[in-house]
């Protein structure tokens, strides 16, 4: 005869608070984010038909085959990625050691003068595209901004950083850097804090320094937040959009040297001048924005996270 105590425990009741506190996330969710992706790559399979440009009729991948060999968009998409490898190398290894490097230096002074820190670097976040641009504009201006009189100091000569194609995404990289360093920052320096003490001071009663401190103990023990900003940055970097827009507006000017993906989907999808929009046209760029990050999403998970996770074991 079974034991009632026995049989009631080894039957666990459904965990129904996680749908309580889940559901409303998972709703909203997929109602915003996964309906519109799913839809937006239907929508990449379809063209306007000939006779009718309102009815929609399926034509499998040729919007893609279109994108890559359209002699018109093929060099746009070939640029705009190009340009986005870019924007996102200049986030890696420009914005993220900053972060890191200021990180450091704030959880080794006070909490008090740290609040102060963290607020002045993080405010640049909180600002809008639109402010950020107009500023950077006003500063980079050739004629009145006062950039040329500080880079003069180091022996830089006057130009329109945003007006020449060889500067104008170097530039706008770093204007980026500068408005977002604070989100790594903020998460370097969560995983600095949490650090127990005790190793700390048992390097030090070692003997080593503080830089051999950092490398040995601090850094192995913060590379999974390493990992997550650097795949944060990636899929960051590759829908950029709102800056570029701001302030060299959809043609990504000068001659589409800031073309990103965000902005070449933009004129695609909505259309620019006298160029109609082509719905159809736009959700395949999207697509292929999809396809890119999805597998900077995989190689992170398949070499970096499964490394970061047998190191751990």
């Amino acid at each position: 005869m079974k034991n009632p105590a026995k049989s009631s425990t080894s039957r666990k009741k459904f965990p129904t608070h996680l749908l309580v506190f889940l559901g409303p996330a998972i709703v909203i969710y997929t109602v915003f984010m996964v309906y519109p992706l799913f839809d937006s790559l239907r929508l990449s399979l379809y063209a306007p038909s000939a006779g009718n440009s309102r009815v929609e009729e399926f034509v499998g991948l040729a919007n893609y085959q279109r994108l890559l060999t359209d002699p018109l968009l093929s060099p746009r998409l070939t640029g705009a990625i190009g340009n986005n490898f870019v924007f996102f190398i200049v986030h890696m290894f420009v914005q993220n050691p900053i972060a890191l490097v200021l990180a450091t230096l704030l959880a080794s002074v006070g909490k008090r003068s740290s609040a102060v820190y963290r607020t002045l670097i993080f405010t640049p976040t909180v600002l809008s595209f639109v402010l950020v641009g107009f500023i950077w504009q006003i500063i980079l201006n050739p004629l009145w901004g006062i950039a040329d009189d500080v880079l003069g100091i180091f022996g830089l000569e006057s130009q329109p950083w945003l007006g020449l194609p060889g500067t104008a995404l170097p530039t706008l990289s770093l204007i980026s850097v500068w408005q977002f360093v604070g989100i790594p920052m903020m998460l370097f320096l969560v995983a600095l804090i949490g650090i127990p003490e005790e190793l700390i001071e048992a390097g030090r009663v070692d003997g080593a320094s503080a830089w051999r401190v950092f490398w040995s103990i601090k850094f192995p023990l913060i590379l999974p937040t390493v990992g997550i900003v650097a795949i944060l940055t990636f899929v960051g970097n590759f829908n950029a959009f709102d800056l570029v827009y701001t302030v060299q507006g959809s043609l990504a000017g000068p001659n589409f040297a800031t073309d990103l993906l965000g902005t070449f989907f933009y004129r695609t999808f909505f259309g620019f001048q006298l160029q109609p929009g082509n719905p159809t046209m736009g959700a395949a760029v999207a697509g292929v924005m999809f396809l890119i990050i999805m597998l900077g999403v995989v190689l992170y998970l398949v070499g970096w996270q499964r490394r970061i996770t047998q190191y751990e074991l």
